[in-house]
């Protein structure tokens, strides 16, 4: 379980409700089998909303590497870093082995 408080007043709650100062957020991740697990997040904002807000998603095992999607600052630039990469393995490939020096 994962418990989050202290939001900025930038921050609103939902959308563009509320300011998040009062917001209170609980996660909670639980295994429900070998490949999957459930994702259950509880947002508290009586400033805001009258009740809480629940939401439960379940998540299947993936094979390879998973990126988390909120790291903003990576994600605008990740075409343009994978498109780097692709080019600088196309070049070594076409000039055969090198060394790098650290």
């Amino acid at each position: 379980m994962v418990e989050t408080r202290n939001f900025s007043f930038y921050t609103a709650s939902v959308a563009n409700m509320g300011t998040g100062r009062d917001k209170f957020l609980t996660e909670r991740f639980t295994r429900t089998n070998y490949d999957s697990l459930e994702y259950q997040w509880t947002l508290e904002d009586l400033a805001t909303f009258t009740d809480s807000i629940t939401a439960v998603l379940p998540m299947a095992k993936v094979a390879g590497l998973l990126y988390a999607y909120a790291c903003r600052e990576g994600n605008y630039g990740l075409l343009n870093i994978l498109r780097g990469a692709r080019a600088e393995e196309h070049r070594a490939a076409d000039s055969g082995p090198q060394v790098r020096a650290r």
